[in-house]
Parts: structure tokens; C-alpha cells; sequence
């Protein structure tokens, strides 16, 4: 009875093709139920969130992290090359910093809407990340939060101009680099472009923790996160 169950959960997780293969990952002891191996993925998202998405929304979060640092969109460029040839190269700096913290800000309003994508994930769901890519996860949570969190953000980003002064400084910048002669004048909306730029770093994040408990069992810091991704290090 023990091996037919074994072989129904088995089948039911990774198809033919792949049985044996789970079988023998299976640990010792009894085996992982539908409901254990969501709660899994389950702490592995919760983990990107915990452990990266809360960087982000500490000053400096965005600013001094490469890999999530808003730069300039394509038509402003001119705009901090142009201030930086005439030595203001500060107010170009202080413009950078100013859509960085807009950001930082945004972020804070993201954590209710990731936990309840997380608490849906079904076990279908689940398979499918497990058996998928290293960003796998963090791609399911992209697909189920990212219109609520844009909802969320554009607003956040668009208040956040003002209280971080991010409006005055922009205004003050743009006023410069407009007054040089010769130059094409420039008045771009960039709540837009930092919304979207914010919601690519939050992902950017999620996906570098999840990468990690994928291939470093050693950031695995729960049994269950180890008995579970377990069966995806042998697939």
C-alpha cells in the first residue's frame, strides 16, 4: 500500500517520465504531501520578500543597488550630460537620488499585496514552479501582482515627488538644462517611467533570492524548504 501511494503522489507531481527519479528523492521517513510542498514555494517566496524586497525600502535601497538603480529614461540622458559639462554635476546627482527615494518609498506598500499571491499558489501552481526555471517563482508572483502593484505604486510615486522633493529638484533640474543655449527643451511625466522602473527592481529581487534557494542549499533555511526543493536538485 506504502509503494502504490508513493507512486500516486509521485505521478501526480512530475509525470512518467520523471518518476523514478522522485521516488528516490523521496525522504526518509514518509513522504511530501500536496499541502508540504506548496507551503514550501510558499516559504521561498516569503523569503525574497523578507530578505530582499525590504532592502529596497530603506534609503539608499534603489540608489546604491546596481542591479535595481533607476537611471535616467533615454530622453532625460541629454539632460544630466549636459549639466554635468557645465559643473552641475551635483544637481544631476541630487536628480538620480530623487527618482531613486521615489521608489523606496513605493515599495513600502508592496509586502500585503505579495502575501496574499502567496497564500493562492495552488498545488498545480506549485508543481509548475518547482519544475520550472530559477526564476520560476518569482515569475508567478510578477504574473499575479503586477497590474494591483502598478495601481498601488503610481500613486505612492506620484505623492512621493512631492515629499521627497523629487518635483523641485526635477523642475529645478530640467529649468537648468533648458536655459543652456542651443539644447532641445525637455518636460517629461516620469511617475510613469519610475513606477514601472521600481516594479522591475522589486523583481529583480524576489528572483535573486529564489535563485539562491534553488542552487545554494545552504540558504535553504527551513527543513521543509530543504525536503522540498530537494526533489527539484534530482529532476
Amino acid at each position: 500500500m506504502k509503494k502504490i501511494t508513493v507512486f500516486f503522489i509521485a505521478l501526480t507531481f512530475m509525470g512518467c517520465a520523471e518518476l523514478q527519479k522522485v521516488v528516490n528523492q523521496l525522504p526518509q521517513g514518509g513522504i511530501l504531501t500536496q499541502e508540504q510542498i506548496g507551503n514550501g514555494l510558499r516559504q521561498a517566496l516569503d523569503n525574497g520578500i523578507q530578505h530582499q524586497v525590504t532592502k529596497l525600502t530603506s534609503k539608499d535601497g534603489f540608489y546604491k543597488n546596481d542591479l535595481v538603480k533607476i537611471l535616467l529614461p533615454e530622453e532625460l540622458q541629454a539632460v544630466d550630460k549636459g549639466l554635468r559639462k557645465i559643473g552641475l554635476g551635483n544637481l544631476a546627482d541630487e536628480g538620480l537620488k530623487a527618482i531613486n527615494r521615489t521608489a523606496e518609498d513605493a515599495v513600502k506598500t508592496a509586502t500585503p499585496i505579495f502575501v496574499n499571491a502567496v497564500k493562492e499558489i495552488t498545488f498545480n501552481d506549485a508543481k509548475n514552479i518547482l519544475l520550472g526555471a530559477d526564476n520560476a517563482a518569482t515569475s508567478y508572483l510578477e504574473g499575479k501582482t503586477t497590474s494591483a502593484l502598478y495601481a498601488e505604486f503610481n500613486p505612492v510615486i506620484k505623492n512621493s515627488f512631492s515629499k521627497v522633493g523629487a518635483d523641485k529638484i526635477w523642475s529645478n533640474l530640467i529649468s537648468k538644462y533648458n536655459s543652456i543655449p542651443f539644447v532641445k527643451k525637455v518636460n517629461p511625466d516620469l511617475t510613469d517611467y519610475v513606477t514601472t522602473e521600481a516594479l522591475d527592481g522589486v523583481f529583480t529581487m524576489i528572483a535573486v533570492e529564489e535563485k539562491g534557494i534553488r542552487n545554494k542549499v545552504g540558504l535553504r533555511n527551513t527543513a521543509l524548504l530543504r525536503q522540498v526543493f530537494a526533489l527539484q536538485d534530482n529532476r
